[in-house]
């Protein structure tokens, strides 16, 4: 099978030929899939693409166009992709599904430690031979109410590493999950009641126009005043402009986030001598209380290994006409 990998990274490409194992003819290009680059997929049978590629309707009418009948998401979410119109054309599409919930978990857990202990600053004033502790002092994790707003396999772990700081957890999801209710004694609860007690936040829930801007003002009134909330899922679970405001305001302490709204073209690129024109990340990126890390949390070789190994098991099931037990258009194909 002939397949071209949009938005291939370096780092990733080794991955990627383990896992292919000469099989398949591959392509790698750094392009993102867009509605002007969808013809470089011309004579391809397939394309596997990454979370900032546009899989929109558009898109996908013209990949259909150029004869391509897979797509392999080498990502757990999909929100890129309009599963309505790929199934309704016949193009095939299956994700990476649970490729390795702990690497995300430890980078949330990550980033709450950074910026509850100051970390950052602490390796700026030290780079300066300031070694004063005045403006280094955070809290106790110990016995802090920790809500985690999404408990599947990412938040999973999340719940898991956070019961091992001896914190009470309580969690929101459309799903309740009883071993996290037996295991970790956690409690559900709904979003403004979670957003009241809780002293840490955690964002890990799929991104859907039920969960787009969860996160915004409305909901923010029901916060403590010194909540930390990490967001590990999608940029655009949170109203980016309302959480600004509330940190400018002091309505909540600080903001880690892995992820953001207006990331495409963005993050995953040196734009160092090319910076965006986006005012809105500027400040994000000045303000003190927010640590920003550039979609970075799936970036271990474990996590790698299993996207790579995953994406080529879809694809392999797709050459021998099996389902793939990732399909994610499987009752149109059947």
């Amino acid at each position: 099978m002939k397949i071209l990998i949009y938005s291939a990274k370096d780092f990733e490409i080794p991955f990627l030929e383990k896992a292919n194992n000469d099989i398949h003819q591959l392509k790698y290009i750094p392009e993102r899939l867009t509605a002007e680059t969808a013809r470089l997929a011309i004579g391809f049978d397939a394309i596997s693409i990454f979370s900032a590629d546009d899989a929109s309707s558009v898109v996908l009418e013209k990949l259909k166009d150029f004869g391509i009948k897979y797509i392999a998401l080498r990502s757990t979410g999909y929100d890129n992709v309009n599963l309505k119109t790929a199934k309704k054309i016949g193009i095939q599409v299956a994700n990476a599904a649970g490729y390795s919930p702990e690497a995300i978990a430890e980078h949330a857990v990550a980033l709450l430690l950074a910026l509850n202990r100051k970390l950052i600053l602490a390796n700026q004033q030290v780079s300066s031979y300031n070694f004063s502790l005045s403006n280094l002092v955070g809290f106790d994790i110990n016995k802090k109410t920790v809500g985690i707003i999404g408990t599947g396999r990412i938040g999973k772990v999340i719940a898991r590493i956070l019961h091992g700081f001896n914190c009470r957890i309580i969690a929101n999801d459309i799903y309740e999950d009883k071993k996290l209710i037996e295991e970790y004694d956690t409690k559900y609860t709904d979003l403004e009641n979670l957003c009241q007690q809780s002293d840490i936040i955690f964002l890990s829930t799929p991104l859907n126009s039920e969960t787009h801007h969860l996160i915004d003002a409305d909901l923010l009134q029901y916060v403590k005043k010194d909540v930390i909330i990490i967001n590990i899922a999608r940029g655009g679970i949170v109203n980016t402009k309302d959480i600004i405001q509330a940190l400018e305001l002091k309505r909540i302490a600080a903001y880690g986030t892995d992820v953001y709204d207006n990331e495409s073209e963005v993050f995953f690129y040196d734009r160092s001598t090319n910076k965006p024109k986006d005012l809105q990340l500027q400040k994000l990126i000045e303000l003190p209380n927010v640590l920003l890390t550039p979609h970075q949390a799936f970036a271990t070789k474990e996590a790698l290994t299993n996207i790579a190994d995953t994406t080529f098991y879809n694809i392999n099931c797709w050459q021998k006409k099996v389902p793939s037990k990732n399909e994610l258009t499987l009752e149109l194909v059947g």
